[in-house]
């Protein structure tokens, strides 16, 4: 049974915590018992900071059924009232609203006060040192944690009162303490900075409120500092000031002159750069200014250090050929002898062109040389397969630069950095092309200033999803040495997959009309026979006929969105492959209801999740992009259990917002994975993602089938599209030599 959603109006409820059956102090999440003001008993659940038995509440939200708890109150917004009577002041201190304060204590300070207890809490609460048991430190210490119960009170209602939901108050209370309201009321587009997380205009509707003028200077740098934040989500370091200058007065209705004082005193204030990039003024987000300027300084570096480890280097190329009983290619060869002499070089080239044997020899040379190596990816399935192929130990990036996510900051913090840096004498990164510049800059921070560094990746994929194209800016440079390996080998040719995404690499249709090998096309029109291709494929021909199991398919769309995108089949899969049944219990989340049995995929960098390996050894930290299977789901516990393959994690069901289905994926989320077989939808719409890019990225996810579903004419139409978002980013004229 899912949840059911309401689609009445919002509803209030009011009345008193009679208990507290699940508190998330980090986030605020509770589950409490609710006694109504007409004396029903219900369940309420949602963001309630610092709820406690006794106090009332007043509710708005709506009726939802759970799987397994029945009916219960989403709370959308709180408003919170301190009790009333001898009876509900002594059942709020002695529950533990105020810490410090136990079930003795409270009665005897309602016995000395009575109803004027939370008062002189407030006001007075030196006072208190009258009651037994309480000295004058313990009554300051008593009144200030009674003060910041107030102040989040005070905040909670605020946000009510301006409909804003409760979310916003713990990290608004940890971020400024007790002055979280004046803060607030100062300068409303606080809400906007990376930590809370709010859209620019849930921050202007409450400025609006409070009294602030369209052209209040406040906002429109607001404005400035969400254009260019915004706008890294489309891949750009930096903005030009006349599109920065144009977007935000065009936004806000005002002068564009307006928005460049802002400018101006954004830069004034060290929160944006302005620089000259390529002759154009160009303006920068200050983090992304300092990663960009130090990516270049440290490429510099490595550039201008002298070549050393020629002078034996034919002899132990020859060892390592011997070694691995192989020849290596011209190109092959050539790569392992920059990175014996070098110290930054970058490989690349596609599917069947022997990157991997050359990682290998670079990785085995390094071992001759007596180098430290480190082998390192973006995410955690490139990194696991970088492992397969290498036989050594691989690392997500993060993993190997121990990120962590500081609550206090809203920002991802390494362990490594100059002062502690990484022990690797070399470094090798595998999928180099979706290495955006502030991930860049954190590696090589993080490395010795000596240190070799090696980028494999396919330049042709799709770029990273965060700001930047490093790998194709260096190449494009010129400056960096790079090797790019484009013969292909007999083993590879055999392969269909490797044939056509090499002809949709020089813009051409891949061959649809001969289904035989590991490539097969099927034709369809319709959305509604896509889909329901799909699933039969996924659920019974590829089993059936093939025997793969469906663990071992992955089905990839250019879309989430329309009839064949991966909202509609997911849905449809997950109804195919894991129907619902009594002995399978879900949990509901969102627009999403997970079951046991169900794929799903980790959908933002976690630092702070726990997971167990198989060998009972504990870690922490699941990452974008890993994929699992709900293995339980624990109604009492509210714990989702989800197995990786080789950890175990659990999940809180308020943090299920973490997961996706994973069913289907985007291309653009399968970047830097690779599945024994992929289905490939081709819908007919979504022109802005039908490019040759999309497509040759999601036909090299599969190392053994691929199916291609859809429009054969899209299929034609992808490969000839050539068109890339541009991103502005100054890296490659940076390090380009002059003209």
């Amino acid at each position: 049974m899912s949840e059911q959603q309401n689609t009445q109006p919002l509803l209030q409820l009011s009345g008193t915590v009679s208990g507290l059956v699940y508190v998330n102090g980090g986030n605020g999440y509770t589950v409490l018992r609710l006694r109504t003001d007409e004396r029903d008993t219900v369940t309420a659940v949602g963001c309630i900071p610092g709820a406690a038995i006794g106090e009332r509440l007043t509710l708005t939200g709506s009726w939802i059924t759970h799987p397994s708890f029945g009916d219960q109150f989403k709370v959308q917004q709180a408003e919170r009232q301190l009790p009333r009577g001898k009876k509900a002041i002594y059942e709020y201190l002695a529950y533990g609203a105020v810490k410090g304060i136990g079930p003795a204590t409270a009665a005897a300070i309602v016995t000395m006060f009575g109803e004027d207890a939370l008062e002189v809490l407030e006001s007075e609460p030196e006072k208190l040192s009258a009651v037994k048991g309480i000295s004058a430190r313990k009554a300051k210490q008593l009144g200030e944690e009674f003060r910041r119960q107030a102040g989040m009170r005070l905040l909670m209602e605020f946000l009510a009162q301006n409909g804003l939901p409760p979310k916003y108050a713990v990290p608004l209370w940890r971020c400024y303490g007790d002055r979280a309201l004046e803060a607030l009321k100062e300068d409303p587009y606080i809400l906007t900075r990376d930590f809370f997380g709010a859209d620019f205009f849930v921050a202007d509707t409450l400025a609006e409120s409070l009294g602030f003028e369209t052209d209040s200077p406040r906002r429109v740098e607001a404005a400035v500092l969400f254009a260019l934040t915004y706008n890294t989500e489309n891949g750009h370091v930096f903005l030009p000031i006349e599109k920065l200058t144009d977007a935000v007065s065009r936004m806000l209705g005002i002068e564009e002159e307006l928005a460049l004082e802002a400018v101006e005193t954004l830069c004034d204030c060290g929160l944006v750069v302005q620089d000259t990039v390529a002759g154009r003024t160009a303006i920068y987000l200050a983090k992304l200014y300092e990663a960009e300027m130090f990516v270049t300084s440290r490429v510099r570096d490595l550039l201008t250090l002298t070549p050393t480890g020629r002078r034996n280097a034919d002899e132990l190329i020859a060892r390592v050929e011997r070694r691995q009983n192989i020849s290596y290619s011209e190109l092959q060869r050539k790569a392992v002898e920059l990175a014996s002499s070098g110290y930054l070089m970058l490989l690349t080239g596609g599917p069947g062109t022997g990157k991997t044997t050359a990682v290998r020899a670079i990785a085995d040379l390094y071992d001759e040389m007596g180098f430290r190596l480190a082998l390192a990816a973006p995410t955690g399935r490139a990194a696991q397969r970088l492992s397969e192929l290498t036989g050594r130990e691989a690392f997500t990036i993060h993993r190997l630069l121990g990120a962590a996510f500081q609550q206090e900051t809203g920002e991802t913090e390494f362990s490594h950095d100059e002062d502690d840096p990484l022990e690797a004498d070399a470094v090798i990164v595998d999928e180099a092309s979706m290495l955006d510049i502030l991930l860049t800059c954190a590696l090589m921070r993080a490395m010795k200033p000596h240190a070799r560094l090696i980028l494999v990746g396919d330049a042709d994929q799709l770029p990273p999803v965060g700001p930047g194209g490093v790998f194709s800016d260096m190449l494009r440079s010129g400056a960096v040495p790079a090797v790019r390996l484009s013969e292909i080998f007999r083993q590879a040719m055999e392969s269909r997959i490797v044939k056509n995404a090499h002809l949709v690499n020089r813009g051409k249709c891949p061959e649809l009309r001969e289904n035989k090998g590991d490539f097969f096309f099927l034709q369809r029109g319709d959305d509604s026979r896509v889909c329901d291709t799909v699933t039969e494929l996924v659920s019974a021909r590829l089993p059936k006929n093939m025997g793969i199991p469906p663990e071992r398919i992955q089905v990839l769309s250019p879309t989430r969105k329309h009839g064949a995108g991966t909202l509609a089949l997911n849905k449809a899969l997950r109804e195919a492959m894991n129907p619902p049944a009594p002995d399978k219990h879900e949990a509901a989340f969102g627009d999403f209801v997970y079951r046991e049995g169900d794929r799903v995929m980790q959908i933002r960098n976690n630092y702070d999740i726990l997971f167990a390996r198989p060998d009972g050894s504990m870690g922490n930290g699941i990452f974008n992009g890993d994929i699992g299977r709900i293995a339980r789901v624990d109604p009492q516990k509210e714990i989702v259990v989800v197995d990786f393959g080789d950890r175990v994690s659990e999940y809180s069901f308020e943090s299920l917002g973490e997961l996706e289905p994973a069913f289907a994926m985007t291309v653009h989320k399968s970047q830097g994975s690779e599945f024994d077989a992929v289905v490939l939808v081709i819908p007919s719409t979504a022109p802005m993602l039908m490019t040759r890019g999309v497509l040759y990225t999601a036909m090299t996810r599969a190392k053994k089938l691929l199916i291609v579903v859809g429009d054969g004419e899209a299929v034609a139409n992808m490969a000839a599209n050539e068109k890339r978002q541009r991103r502005y980013t100054g890296l490659k004229f940076r390090l380009s030599p002059p003209q």
